[in-house]
């Protein structure tokens, strides 16, 4: 899309208007049950495991797990890197280190062949339990992980993944798109048998309140917050915005539009079109007439999906924190 030279400034936003959407509280039942369960376990727990996005690896990430953190050894898991662009991942690093953050490791929990998982995640585990003293779990011979993090970052996945590569087994846990999708912490799931590992899945805790409404509609777009919370409208809305403001335009050959658009209707309307989404209302005035409308929620779940599978490019929606971090 090299030949769409446009001059941002005077065509697209530079601001994104969330409107009236409130994304900054949401905090279900279950997740303060959750929250309370993982303060409870930690006396059991040798090393906690938080798996987040790699799209968003500051945003979202719940501060009430700090305290946890500081008690027992901490691995950060960045997951869904097959989505996020990483040309600055040192500088992402060097930010994490900063907020106390020392072992990171990258991966994508969903490749069947996980190098990561298969030849890393476990020894990175182990060196870490080794570091620290136990306390009195000394003399226990098996580890205990704590995994947690936001909704639907690949908790359950990673679980899997290192069922199926360490044990030769299938799923434990029960795997979806959705954020929410596990709801109590669960049993203790095995997950390696040299060393004896076990490990407790926790479900999605998100801030009691998110720090602002940008965060929270990254954490939308990224589907840790379920859709109709917020609305696939108002997300595609600032999936648009996103792209633009970075001059990623893969979308207009993906979509097959003649020209970048800052206007989320047209594109969604093009969409709609194209895919034969419409919906049949009744015409004004008229007892027996209908007329068709594009059916802008089913296209936009047709761009949010896109977007969410990499169809659209690698993304980094932390840009802007880490543009603000340059000058500490």
């Amino acid at each position: 899309m090299a030949k769409h030279v446009i001059s941002r400034s005077s065509v697209f936003r530079e601001k994104f208007t969330f409107g009236t959407k409130d994304v900054t509280k949401w905090f279900p039942g279950h997740m303060n049950k959750g929250m309370k369960q993982i303060e409870m376990m930690l006396k059991n727990v040798d090393c906690v495991v938080e798996v987040h996005d790699a799209r968003i690896p500051f945003s979202g990430r719940n501060p009430n797990f700090r305290n946890a953190l500081m008690l027992r050894p901490h691995l950060l898991v960045l997951n869904k890197v097959d989505l996020a662009d990483m040309t600055r991942q040192d500088k992402v690093e060097e930010l994490l280190q900063q907020q106390g953050v020392n072992s990171v490791v990258y991966t994508n929990c969903k490749e069947q062949t996980n190098t990561v998982v298969k030849k890393k995640l476990i020894p990175k585990i182990k060196d870490l339990i080794g570091s620290r003293s136990r306390y009195h779990r000394e003399e226990s011979l098996e580890y205990n992980l704590l995994i947690i993090g936001i909704p639907n970052v690949g908790k359950s996945s990673l679980i899997n993944s290192l069922r199926r590569t360490h044990l030769k087994k299938g799923k434990a846990t029960r795997v979806g798109g959705i954020a929410g999708i596990t709801r109590s912490v669960l049993e203790r799931i095995k997950v390696c048998e040299e060393p004896a590992m076990y490990l407790y899945d926790t479900p999605g805790i998100l801030a009691p309140n998110v720090q602002n409404v940008e965060v929270g509609m990254k954490l939308a777009l990224s589907a840790a917050l379920q859709d109709h919370l917020v609305g696939v409208d108002s997300i595609a809305d600032y999936m648009l915005y996103t792209l633009n403001k970075k001059g990623n335009y893969s979308y207009v050959k993906y979509f097959g539009l003649e020209d970048p658009t800052d206007d989320v209707l047209k594109l969604l309307a093009h969409v709609a079109l194209k895919n034969n989404k419409a919906v049949k209302l009744r015409s004004p005035g008229s007892q027996t007439g209908y007329v068709y409308r594009p059916h802008f929620d089913a296209a936009a779940g047709i761009v949010l999906r896109a977007f969410r599978e990499g169809k659209l490019g690698l993304v980094m929606l932390d840009d802007d924190i880490l543009d603000s971090s340059q000058g500490r």
